[in-house]
């Protein structure tokens, strides 16, 4: 587990500095979740007054700090004492989990981590928005930036991958709060797991992903901000050469070849109708296919014009049953397990009339997922959790789109609070 990437969970090596007395020049430690701040890593060199001042704000009492990548200091830092032992004293208060129903608990569990996954995929989204800002300038450093921004999306979206897709799929809408190479990055590094790939071949796979459309830079926005249906055909032939203009660049900037591959080839489809070269299956490489499937995907589910976007039931339902012939089907039937026949978050009619939200997949069983009723006389907090598995008498009868729901039924359903969180290199704040 990189140390850059998450709080040290080992006995920590490194001295202890008080909040008071950093430095610009230190190399810290921040030991939080790495939603729980604004800066784009949980480990840096101090740069600016600004992030000692962001670095108070965080309300810790010291920061560990590393004196071999801290930049040689007019004065020695003083180190801070070690925290006294603090006098145990009992605890007389119940124990919520002796005294919450074990539905009650989950559910609170669960909105925790909705909560955690959206402020991580919003901060990883405007760090990558930074990102590519700098590519072109700064290659090099910004080519380790989004190595570890890799790292960090590991960490934080795949230990509850079920969280991560609801959050994915109930988009609350606007640049600030979806970003596709973002999306794409993190379904397809989702897959790798089931697909057997290497640590370092699944870390490729997601810097590709992440950069499979740089070629886009090269695109005017009058072209790249037009509806698909207003494009004239010089127009749609001129965004299709983002594959080439892409690669181009990615040589320049000396990326991996698996890399160039991806960005070359994340529009070929195993028919061979894709573009730039209409590449057969068998010439294209896997960890393109991977793109090339996901990309496909995402782009049904957040298209340029939202009035034609699918939810994400109704995308797989689409690429299962009319396009299969263009994807790896290995590739294509993992997707399916892994995101369910119904993915989190997707809203569902039961065959007893109630109205329930999937809450996590069954990939042995993906007709039948674990879903959360809608239960009027129930309080939200303490609503009921149906495993279908268990009740075979019920079946889920169809899916439902967000917007035919009453709004108080949605509001019950929905875990998300639709609050957004706004990150860059030394702030954040938040709207409601």
């Amino acid at each position: 587990m990189p140390e850059d990437s998450t709080t040290d969970r080992t006995t920590p090596s490194h001295p202890y500095i008080a909040a008071e007395q950093l430095q610009v020049g230190l190399h810290i430690f921040v030991d939080l979740p790495w939603f729980g701040h604004p800066f784009a890593l949980n480990s840096f060199k101090i740069s600016s007054e600004a992030q000692i001042r962001e670095l108070r704000a965080l309300g810790k009492a010291r920061f560990r700090f590393d004196p071999d990548r801290s930049d040689t200091l007019s004065e020695p830092p003083p180190l801070a004492p070690p925290a006294p032992a603090a006098t145990p004293t009992p605890d007389l208060t119940p124990d919520p989990a002796q005294t919450q129903a074990p539905d009650v608990l989950r559910l609170a569990q669960y909105r925790q981590r909705i909560e955690q996954v959206d402020k991580a995929f919003l901060k990883a989204g405007g760090i990558l928005r930074q990102i590519n800002r700098n590519l072109l300038q700064n290659p090099g450093e910004t080519l380790l930036e989004i190595g570890k921004l890799v790292d960090q999306m590991v960490l934080a979206f795949l230990e509850h991958p079920e969280v991560t897709l609801h959050v994915m799929g109930d988009k609350c809408g606007g640049d600030e709060v979806y970003f596709h190479g973002l999306n794409v990055s993190v379904l397809a590094m989702m897959l790798t797991k089931r697909l057997d790939f290497s640590p370092d071949k699944a870390r490729l796979l997601g810097l590709g992903a992440l950069l499979h459309d740089i070629g886009l830079m090269e695109v005017p926005d009058r072209v790249l901000k037009k509806k698909p249906s207003e494009c004239t055909r010089p127009e749609r032939e001129l965004r299709a050469l983002h594959c080439e203009y892409g690669v181009k660049l990615a040589r320049q900037l000396g990326l991996d070849p698996e890399v160039q591959a991806i960005i070359y080839q994340h529009h070929e489809l195993a028919d061979g109708s894709g573009y730039p070269l209409g590449l057969k299956l068998d010439k294209i490489s896997p960890p393109a296919r991977v793109v090339s499937l996901v990309n496909f995907y995402d782009k049904l589910c957040n298209p340029i014009d939202l009035a034609e976007a699918l939810s994400p039931h109704e995308a797989l339902s689409f690429m299962f049953a009319q396009r299969r012939n263009k994807f790896d089907a290995v590739i294509l039937q993992q997707m399916i397990r892994c995101l369910g026949v119904y993915p989190p978050g997707t809203l569902v009619s039961l065959s007893d009339g109630t109205i329930a939200m999937v809450m996590s997949v069954n990939p042995a069983k993906p007709l039948r997922p674990c879903v959360m009723l809608h239960a009027a006389s129930v309080p939200k907090e303490a609503a009921p959790i149906l495993d279908l598995e268990q009740e075979t008498d019920i079946n889920i009868s169809k899916a439902i789109r967000p917007s035919m729901l009453p709004p108080r039924t949605y509001a019950y359903l929905s875990p998300r609070q639709h609050v957004t969180y706004f990150f860059d290199s030394n702030a954040t704040t938040k709207r409601e």
